[in-house]
């Protein structure tokens, strides 16, 4: 009987070994054609370090770079002047910004049927009625400070309250919002005393203006709506924003104190502050309020005008503003809208602290 060979001795077992061998040798080329910075790479690994970054990616750092470099600065409106720069400008949409509300809660009527003489006893009331007591709202220990001022602006200056510790320590920023009001008294005395004061007034010459070492104008506009872009180009020598914008674009987290007196346009600036969440960075707001009409954009009968002047007051209550001072302008006419009624002025400066402000 013949003896069988061995099967590794065969040809079918040497054909099979031999497609084996170059099938590997064709997959091994073939991945050194479409990866030819696989070898490098992986002799940098070995060596201990990293591979050079290729010229894509060495134009994408630099890019990155340069971004992060480049800084605009909003200067002094004086040709020239060497003054320090006001205040960074921060890129669009570099804050994640809040989901804001669309309209503001109203109170319930005053009476159980919508009445006139019950809305304006409830709301000149309210506004009369001191919520919290301030002993210390004299100026007069701040430098610069004198009693030429043509109404008062009170600030409370209680020890409980941040704002002493922050003008004490140089540290305090005020906004203040006109209209070509030339009693500039207040803003002169804050500055005087170390805060950084920002005076927001579109009838200015200049788009910025510095003078002294605390105090700027701006040529802007406090508005409660931003401009309509293909409109705003058209407007040389104005500027209108929301506070909300303005705070972004010159990059402050806070304002310590914000003093308004916007000649009716109070209302509607005082519910974007409080839809935008804006108002929760204003440690102090002292603000004058007019009574003689509704106010810009504030539409319905009169009751309803009341409500919702009442109703906005409350939502400062509910973000823990406190009334700590009224002042009822008697040179002014006594007019609630339009009417000789109910003993009010027409124009009240009311003052309100922030119980949680830090």
């Amino acid at each position: 009987m013949p003896k069988e060979r061995p099967l590794w001795r065969g040809p079918a077992f040497r054909l099979c070994l031999l497609s084996a061998a170059l099938f590997l040798c064709l997959q091994l080329g073939m991945r050194r054609s479409w990866c030819p910075e696989e070898k490098p790479r992986a002799a940098a690994a070995v060596a201990g370090r990293s591979p050079p970054p290729s010229r894509g990616t060495e134009r994408q750092a630099a890019a990155a770079a340069a971004g992060r470099r480049r800084v605009t600065y909003v200067r002094s409106g004086r040709r020239g002047s060497a003054g320090p720069a006001c205040c960074p400008l921060q890129p669009p949409g570099g804050r994640r910004r809040k989901t804001h509300r669309w309209h503001i809660e109203l109170q319930p009527w005053a009476s159980p049927t919508p009445s006139l003489n019950y809305e304006a006893l409830r709301f000149l009331k309210y506004i009369s009625t001191s919520q919290i007591s301030c002993e210390h709202m004299n100026l007069s220990s701040l430098k610069g400070y004198s009693e030429t001022t043509k109404k008062p602006w009170s600030i409370c200056l209680d020890e409980r309250f941040s704002l002493i510790h922050r003008i004490r320590s140089k540290q305090c920023r005020l906004y203040s919002l006109g209209l070509g009001n030339d009693d500039n008294q207040f803003e002169i005395s804050m500055a005087n005393s170390g805060c950084e004061v920002h005076r927001f007034d579109p009838s200015i010459k200049s788009a910025h203006i510095h003078e002294g070492q605390h105090l700027w104008y701006h040529r802007l506009s406090i508005d409660w709506r931003d401009p309509n872009p293909a409109i705003a180009p058209h407007k040389l020598h104005s500027n209108t924003k929301k506070l909300g914008t303005i705070l972004n674009e010159f990059g402050h987290q806070k304002i310590d104190v914000l003093k308004a007196d916007v000649e009716s346009a109070e209302w509607k600036i005082l519910e974007n502050l409080i839809l935008e969440d804006v108002v929760e960075q204003i440690g102090q707001l002292v603000i004058e309020v007019h009574i003689h009409w509704p106010g810009f954009e504030v539409s319905g009968n009169d009751s309803t005008v009341v409500r919702y002047w009442y109703s906005l007051l409350r939502e400062l209550e509910l973000k823990d503003f406190r009334l700590f001072h009224t002042y009822k302008d008697l040179s002014k006419p006594q007019m609630f809208l339009k009417k000789e009624a109910f003993n009010a002025s027409s124009c009240y400066t009311l003052s309100w602290v922030n119980t949680r402000w830090k």
